[in-house]
């Protein structure tokens, strides 16, 4: 050991449209640009089994083996990952990280015998716990983690995130099957010759949504000169003209808005991209420069057609807001919406629920089938600590006995049964299913299929279904 080789394995999530991992991606930038040996094992990419991956560690020695998830693949898949990974892990230390476990590291520790839970953002985090791990130092020092000693875990003072994002290294995306990730997803508009891949431009939100559970607070961004660099480098090296911006909130205002477009076209980019808004800034300028700049679809998070709701949701937007920015996008014309909305929060009813279809059927532009989901209220978000509060969730072992699918309820808010819930939620995502399929000219047996899939997904026949998002992705491709 002390070879200071840091292997990455992104997980496994059954599907063949994959997005660039950029958490390992920018850990392993830190680790190569301070000495260390960064290796990428892509388990999402290559469908790599267990047995795989015990034959691959048995045959190699590693200082620091690293594992980021989100809460909602910890048990179908990462607990027993990381069975695996402790079998065959030798001297290295198993790191877990990302907005799974940040949030509730005493828990992960415990659950899955990992030695290490990096809370947060962790670029800093995991150059220090290389340099200790290398020199056999002590954890207790190293702010941003949570560390097994003995039988119990310990948590040490949480770690200031990166206030300069310019000053972070690109993702290192060199180790990692690059003509994988920027061919495998498709995103709206993009030609079957084209290359996508999602980056970042900020990290943070300026609101809170009581469903929300990222990793840190405020928002930092990136100067526009460096996501034009980054931009350029990726279209150099890949050919990637389409970009995925997964920021939480892309679009913050105008001045820096109008500034990228200005520096895309100074740099000569033709480029085609998606991006999230909140409806509170946006107005037909904003629009405007979105389409000059390339965005082809952008992603807002209505959530409700209730005032009330919105409240309770700590949106800080209204419906009237949420109708406003929906005329104005159609009014422009040239760039696809997203209406997300979501049902089951505080609030919520079979009442909400008809509303929400009412105003998706509304405004609709059948770029994307539409349909309602419950909210999750995953460990690390208000919504989480609310229902604790209110003796409805007792912590986290309750949450992950429950947690099955995203398209499920965790606990039901609805005010009915849960047998009368699902069936309301089936009979509205049915409506708007067929009412995209009749607009779109699509297969009525598609649809039916489609229906089927919720129907024994409520029914609990079945929990493996992704959603109706993922089910049309996979149909499109199979179709190019």
């Amino acid at each position: 050991m002390g070879n200071k080789r840091v292997l990455f394995i992104i997980h496994d999530v059954y599907q063949d449209d994959n997005q660039f991992p950029l958490g390992a991606g920018y850990l392993a930038a830190a680790v190569k640009g301070n000495g260390g040996k960064p290796e990428a094992y892509c388990m999402d990419v290559f469908h790599h089994s267990h047995d795989d991956l015990a034959l691959h560690l048995d045959k190699n020695d590693y200082d620091l083996i690293c594992v980021g998830f989100l809460a909602a693949r910890f048990k179908e898949t990462v607990q027993s990952l990381c069975e695996t990974i402790n079998l065959h892990k030798k001297g290295a230390w198993l790191v877990l990280g990302g907005q799974g476990p940040s949030p509730i590291p005493e828990y992960m520790i415990e659950t899955t015998g990992a030695d290490i839970v990096a809370i947060g953002e962790a670029e800093q985090t995991i150059v220090e716990l290389l340099e200790c791990k290398a020199k056999g130092e002590g954890l207790r020092e190293i702010k941003g983690i949570a560390f097994r000693e003995g039988s119990k875990a310990i948590v040490n003072e949480r770690r200031e995130p990166v206030k300069d994002l310019d000053s972070i290294s690109s993702p290192l995306w060199e180790i990692f099957p690059m003509d994988k990730y920027t061919s495998c997803f498709f995103v709206y508009n993009q030609e079957p010759h084209e290359r996508s891949l999602g980056i970042i431009t900020s990290r943070g939100c300026v609101n809170r949504c009581n469903f929300c559970y990222r990793m840190e607070k405020g928002i930092r961004l990136r100067s526009i000169g460096n996501i034009v660099e980054e931009m350029k480098e990726l279209y150099v090296r890949y050919g990637v003209t389409n970009y995925i911006f997964h920021d939480e909130l892309f679009v913050l205002n105008k001045r820096r808005l109008r500034e990228f477009e200005i520096m895309v076209r100074s740099a000569g980019l033709q480029l085609k991209f998606s991006c999230t808004a909140r409806v509170d800034i946006f107005d037909e300028e904003m629009i405007r420069i979105l389409k000059k700049a390339g965005c082809q679809f952008v992603n807002i998070g209505f959530e409700s057609s209730s005032d009330n709701v919105l409240r309770l949701m700590n949106k800080n937007t209204t419906v009237e807001m949420n109708l406003k920015a929906l005329q104005t996008i159609h009014e422009v014309g040239g760039i696809g919406a997203g209406l997300n909305f979501i049902w089951n929060n505080l609030g919520d009813n079979k009442q909400t629920l008809w509303d929400n279809v009412k105003l998706i059927k509304r405004y609709n532009t059948y770029d994307q089938i539409r349909t309602i989901r419950p909210v999750t209220p995953y460990p690390g978000s208000d919504l989480y600590y609310t229902l604790i509060e209110k003796g409805k969730l007792k912590g986290p072992q309750d949450f992950f006995e429950r947690f099955t699918n995203s398209d499920l309820m965790i606990v039901n808010l609805t005010g009915m049964s849960d047998k009368e819930a699902y069936a309301e939620l089936l009979a509205a995502n049915t409506e708007l299913i067929l009412d995209h399929f009749r607009h779109t000219g699509g297969d009525m047996s598609e649809a039916e299929r489609l229906i089927r899939n919720f129907s024994d997904l409520y029914s609990g026949k079945e929990v493996k279904f992704r959603g109706a998002r993922h089910y049309e992705k996979k149909e499109s491709r199979a179709e190019r």
